[in-house]
């Protein structure tokens, strides 16, 4: 079921209203309901893989009780590594299997060797990624005794499943969601109205931005052989808004939709965009799941604490593992190998924690360095995202191989006007609302016929520019 499909312009309105009839005195009614159409939602797209999720979601409230129990830390030891190897084999056999397998025969073909070994026709769970970290976390935090394991298993339930970020994001840890299912929710309304704004943010930047982005990158990037440079820069550029449009857009809409049941989740991003250097973007990008390695992969190796060799080697690690964890094609391992090469030298030369405020923070313009700052980290970022896009490696490298040439300075065969104008207007929404949690956080602070005006603004583009209806990119990791 998508955020932007009628059906669930049906199922949210009713899972609310019911939501909010059982009363916030019946916390464990309000969690079955939450529990329950959860598993509708994510049921709707593949009722068989909700096994899946119960299945974890069992052997992680299980290792829970029994990690508090274990007295001995050899046992607990164990129990973790049941959790752990339990998600993560689940996550590697249903979305690298097939790759490992290409991968071993395309070696021993390099070699002269052939290899036959079948591949499985295995469909990819959607949102597994994200509900796998997620779940893991509660264990591991019980592991660390930074958390009480609850004793509640349908707020467990409730808590792996969340329909708002079940299927992608933000990674919420335990610490924080959990504990919202074991407390009472008031209805506030000044909250609601907040988070429906938001939601309303996220379907401008969803629908308008995003999918119609998607249109041009796809043409662009499926045959860049018949296009000059300039147009293959402005393909990327399409790719860019379209990633940060679709995955941003769809966080906002969780977070928004969340607030609706009285819940709070993280930020996930915080317009990286306007980053000032690589370091600082991915402050700002995918939050939920960049502070996830810091705290769980990056730190337990040492982090940047050792020597020369000890912060070159975690540094490509944590950036590799993220690429690898977004899909099972060498693409995604070459962008985190990127970005770690982007990112080592503010690490080496402790550069990587300078720009920590808000750009031109109380000015309307940037200075002359942070204009020059922000457009060369988008401009590496732009190169990174080619190959995230690309089908495959050469895919990548021959589409900047064409895009560096003499016609990068000539006209673009492909300009439609109109969508980068809306590009151009929620550049501008974005700069002027840095400063919040999102864009237009802070709208209710101007008189109310200016601020009603751009909401009717937003739902007529929202209208006017709706095409065929996309998933969400982030869906297939």
């Amino acid at each position: 079921m998508l955020f932007n499909s009628i059906e669930f312009f049906l199922f949210l309105p009713i899972v609310f209203a019911l939501y909010w009839l059982i009363g916030s005195n019946r916390i464990k009614s309000q969690n079955v309901l939450i529990a329950i159409s959860s598993y509708v939602f994510y049921g709707w797209w593949d009722w068989r893989f909700l096994f899946l999720i119960l299945f974890s979601s069992v052997v992680d409230y299980t290792m829970g009780i029994l990690l508090n129990s274990a007295k001995n830390q050899s046992r607990r030891k164990l129990y973790l590594w049941i959790s752990i190897c339990v998600n993560l084999g689940f996550l590697g056999f249903f979305k690298y299997y097939n790759f490992f397998i290409n991968s071993l025969v395309d070696s021993f073909t390099f070699f002269g060797e052939k290899l036959s070994i079948n591949t499985l026709n295995i469909i990819l769970p959607v949102g597994i990624s994200f509900y796998t970290f997620q779940t893991l976390s509660y264990t591991i935090d019980v592991y660390r005794k930074k958390l009480e394991p609850t004793k509640d298993f349908i707020g467990f339930m409730a808590f792996v499943s969340f329909f708002p970020q079940l299927v992608a994001g933000p990674i919420e840890r335990a610490t924080n969601l959990l504990p919202q299912f074991h407390k009472k929710r008031k209805f506030i309304y000044s909250n609601s109205v907040d988070g429906l704004r938001q939601v309303l943010w996220g379907l401008f930047k969803k629908v308008v931005i995003a999918d119609n982005c998607a249109k041009y990158a796809n043409i662009i990037f499926n045959n860049y052989e018949d296009y000059s440079g300039s147009t293959l820069m402005l393909g990327a550029f399409f790719f860019a808004f379209q990633i940060y449009g679709d995955f941003s857009g769809y966080s906002d809409i969780a977070i928004g939709i969340s607030r609706l049941f009285g819940f709070d989740l993280k930020r996930n991003f915080a317009f990286p965009y306007f980053s000032r250097d690589i370091a600082e973007f991915w402050r700002r990008w995918h939050i939920s799941l960049s502070t996830w390695f810091r705290d769980y992969l990056y730190i337990p190796l040492g982090g940047s604490r050792g020597g020369l060799k000890m912060k070159i080697r975690n540094t490509f690690i944590i950036f590799i593992v993220s690429g690898f964890w977004h899909g099972a094609n060498w693409t995604f391992v070459v962008w985190g190998a990127l970005n770690a090469i982007y990112f080592l030298p503010l690490l080496l030369l402790n550069k990587n924690r300078v720009n920590t405020d808000i750009v031109a923070q109380g000015k309307y313009l940037p200075s002359l360095r942070e204009l020059w700052q922000m457009s060369t980290t988008f401009f590496i970022t732009l190169i990174a995202w080619v190959f995230f896009r690309a089908d495959n490696v050469t895919h990548a490298f021959l589409y900047l191989k064409n895009t560096f040439t003499s016609s990068l300075f000539s006209k673009t065969e492909i300009f439609p006007s109109s969508i980068l104008a809306l590009v151009a207007f929620f550049l501008c929404i974005e700069w002027l609302g840095r400063s919040g949690e999102y864009a237009i956080n802070k709208i209710d602070t101007i008189n109310k016929p200016l601020r009603w005006s751009f909401y009717f603004l937003i739902i007529i583009l929202i209208f006017s520019f709706t095409g065929e209806q996309q998933a969400f990119i982030y869906f297939q990791f």
